[in-house]
């Protein structure tokens, strides 16, 4: 059964990712700097992510003000009505300073701490990706009308193709190079696309067999990995557990569990 608050949710977050995804790509300065850095010098944050953020969070606040949100730039309410909003205004800021495609806006709102709904929206690529819990997953792109994600038939391990993602710590940057060393022998190759939410959409959309990656927060997570489940990959952190800061893999039925140990016998999750 349709559960009318997740439709209306998903409205809501579709229209802010437009809204936000339409800001970033037309407004975008050719003279855009960094306006601060987080983790490392590397870990940029950009006048445009702040300002994509506050659009965002502005709009859920004059809909529905009752709700919590939060933010990757700091944007944090507690909430009463039981939903949460988790926001990635600029997933892929690193090739967004540098004017590469493959960045995008991720939006997901929580029920009772389970996300419920999930939209990333991929301006560059023209596409954008969305899922409710329990109704699969979809995406609009530069076909016609909404087009239903499933992902890719598994694969052998050695003919798989992994994306990944690095931290900008350096000793941990070492680690994860040493862990994808280790990996690429056994796959058909590895892929770094520089955005965890894309890359979730594209297990969904079954251009990648999987994907992995250590040091993400929840709004890097969210919405992407919704979008993934919906269209029947399996996503988790280490075994047994959920994807979490430690790990977070994704794959196709088939590619998932290899992979996932393959990354607990390499050590992914730690130095």
């Amino acid at each position: 059964m349709t559960d009318p608050l997740h439709t209306d949710l998903l409205e809501l977050a579709r229209e802010a990712a437009r809204r936000a995804g339409a800001l970033l790509r037309d407004g975008r300065p050719a003279d855009l700097a960094v306006a601060a850095t987080k983790s490392s010098p590397i870990d940029v944050v950009t006048e445009m992510d702040i300002a994509a953020e506050k659009l965002i969070t502005g709009l859920i606040a004059e809909r529905r003000p009752d709700d919590g949100i939060l933010g990757e730039e700091g944007a944090a309410t507690e909430g009463t009505s039981g939903v949460r909003w988790v926001i990635d205004p600029l997933d892929g800021t690193v090739n967004y300073l540098y004017g590469l495609p493959t960045w995008a806006v991720s939006i997901a709102a929580e029920q009772d701490g389970e996300t419920v709904v999930g939209v990333v929206a991929a301006p560059m690529r023209g596409e954008t990706f969305h899922a409710v819990r329990g109704r699969g997953a979809w995406a609009t792109g530069a076909w016609d009308g909404e087009r239903k994600l499933a992902c890719r038939t598994a694969p052998p391990l050695d003919q798989a193709l992994v994306s990944t993602g690095f931290n900008y710590v350096a000793d941990v940057r070492a680690h994860q190079a040493d862990v994808a060393q280790r990996l690429i022998p056994l796959l058909r190759d590895i892929r770094r696309g520089g955005s965890a939410a894309v890359d979730l959409c594209d297990v969904a959309a079954g251009r990648l067999d999987g994907y992995y990656e250590r040091g993400l927060h929840p709004w890097d997570l969210a919405a992407g990995d919704l979008i993934a489940r919906e269209a029947g990959a399996l996503t988790g952190g280490r075994p047994g557990e959920r994807p979490s800061g430690d790990l977070a893999v994704a794959g196709t039925p088939g590619v998932f569990e290899p992979l996932q140990r393959l990354l607990e016998d390499f050590g992914a999750w730690h130095d």
